[in-house]
């Protein structure tokens, strides 16, 4: 994998983390870091590069665990970002494209996220 691809990953899932930030906020979810990079982590003193330290974060209802979002670390060859529901056997894998995160072939949209948010939140609010 070539670094201008890492980059376009790393670049995407920062715009990806703002969504989901926005979208958590628009539906009363929880929104928080779960961890950051590795390598930010034991850096010591050398400049971080990567726009964001935040390697995955989880979005919550009523303190439970909805969705968990990731990216793959750097020393990963095949690097992507993974989206799981909790409780279940939904997820999806994406990768970077040339603007945006790719699902298979079709971009991952903001709007594509909201649709499953809103199933998720739909599902877990039933159940209760």
């Amino acid at each position: 994998m070539s670094h201008a691809h890492d980059s376009a990953l790393y670049a995407q899932w920062v715009e990806l983390l703002g969504w989901l930030e926005a979208e958590a906020g628009a539906r009363g979810l929880g929104f928080e870091k779960v961890a950051d990079f590795p390598d930010y982590i034991y850096r010591m003193e050398r400049p971080y590069d990567l726009p964001t330290t935040v390697m995955s974060v989880s979005l919550s209802d009523q303190g439970q665990p909805l969705l968990v979002a990731a990216v793959s670390p750097r020393h990963v060859d095949l690097k992507g970002v993974s989206l799981r529901l909790m409780g279940g056997s939904k997820h999806w894998h994406l990768h970077a494209g040339e603007r945006t995160l790719l699902e298979g072939k079709r971009p991952f949209t903001r709007e594509r996220l909201a649709a499953l948010l809103d199933g998720a939140v739909r599902g877990v609010r039933q159940s209760a």
